[in-house]
């Protein structure tokens, strides 16, 4: 089958929806697919390469002031490299992961030349909203307006997916109709428990004792002050390292924070670290952090608890359906910080419940081995095929 997958974000940009759409491409190459993607190009102007296995044509886009690697395109100037791009193709089917500017476009094109599409919804406004400096009744209209915008793209496709039932229930009652649930998938043979943490401990000069662990952007939304003014709690009871990778808009913030909690001797910045390292960085620790109130599902905690790790995280959107409460892991009101900091001491205080965690993160994430997420996306594309040819 040749599928063309057209997203807004894409590599290098560090999200969980670029980070899905890099995956499902190179997976389904694996597969024996042919696989092209349409993205945001690496410079100004239109350009094309190769990510691993899959072509990717890259559409005009610009940088985004303070935001590294991520870039935006402005709409009225990617149409013809579009059409160019579907036409050297020749796709079955195209799958797109969003509805703005990239998508909509290629949902445009696609259709012009009698091309099915469907599509992958990553899009909740109410996670963004909330940050809005306005009354409620404001924020609601806000949502109301960007669903409305949303599902006026999505509703033009064959069918489109979620990546957890509760990302449904925020999008069902607006597009009409039951929608089916497909994980993101985790690749159960790169992350795994057997993983050596080695390279990463000397890459990053870890310290030698039990760690815990967050990945991802360092911005606003995933509450990483929550973790360190927990952590700096917990600090009295246990003594531990915390391991904050990734990079954002909130880094200068988060270092100086640990600094007037006097416990920076105690938490390591990696900054970004690259992907072939994360298999080691997440084996180099013993519990995994997650803090967020804006997760649809949640790559990084998936890939901590393929590697065996106990999970706390904030109970909030999706993360309830990776965190089983007592079971795998602990939920926490958001930004409650003595109970984060009680959940803390509590795994780290008994390492017989981190081992009893570990195995139930390992038995729970066997669900969404991404074989099983590959099966039922070429089950979701011939049904999407199938119809197109009914009518």
């Amino acid at each position: 089958m040749k599928v063309l997958i057209a997203s807004d974000t894409y590599y290098p940009h560090v999200n969980g929806a670029s980070y899905f759409t890099q995956r499902l491409a190179q997976a389904l190459a694996e597969r024996g697919h042919e696989v092209a993607v349409i993205a945001p190009s690496l410079t100004i102007g239109n350009d094309t390469f190769k990510r691993g296995s899959v072509k990717v044509y890259g559409v005009r886009s610009f940088p985004v002031l303070f935001v590294p690697k991520f870039r935006f395109v402005l709409p009225w100037i990617i149409n013809r490299r579009i059409a160019s791009a579907i036409n050297d193709f020749k796709p079955d089917i195209v799958h797109i992961q969003m509805h703005f500017f990239v998508s909509r476009a290629v949902l445009a094109a696609a259709q012009k030349q009698n091309i099915p599409v469907v599509a992958t919804n990553h899009f909740m406004p109410e996670n963004l909203s909330h940050y809005l400096p306005v009354p409620q009744f404001v924020r609601n209209a806000i949502n109301a307006l960007a669903w409305k915008d949303a599902v006026k793209v999505l509703n033009k496709t064959y069918g489109v997916t979620s990546p957890t039932k509760t990302a449904n229930t925020f999008i069902e009652p607006h597009i009409g109709r039951t929608l089916p649930a497909i994980s993101n998938g985790i690749d159960l043979v790169r992350f795994n428990p057997k993983n050596d943490g080695g390279p990463a401990r000397a890459k990053y000069d870890l310290p030698d004792k039990l760690t815990l662990l967050f990945v991802g952007r360092l911005d606003k939304e995933k509450n990483v002050d929550v973790v360190l003014r927990a952590l700096a709690l917990a600090l009295k009871k246990v003594d531990i390292h915390f391991c904050v990778a990734g990079h954002g808009a909130e880094s200068k913030k988060l270092e100086k924070l640990a600094r007037e909690l006097n416990i920076e001797h105690h938490v390591t910045f990696t900054g970004f670290v690259p992907d072939e390292l994360l298999p080691s960085l997440y084996a180099a620790a013993d519990c995994f952090v997650n803090a967020g109130i804006a997760e649809l599902q949640c790559i990084v905690a998936m890939e901590a608890m393929a590697t065996g790790l106990p999970i706390v995280g904030a109970n909030a959107v999706a993360l309830p359906e990776l965190i089983h409460n007592g079971h795998n892991g602990y939920l926490f009101e958001p930004g409650n910080v003595p109970e984060l900091s009680r959940r803390i001491v509590e795994i780290f205080s008994d390492g017989a419940l981190r081992a009893r965690m570990s195995e139930k993160s390992l038995e729970i994430i066997s669900h969404h081995d991404i074989n099983k997420t590959l099966e039922a996306f070429e089950e979701f594309y011939r049904e999407a095929l199938s119809k197109h040819q009914n009518r």
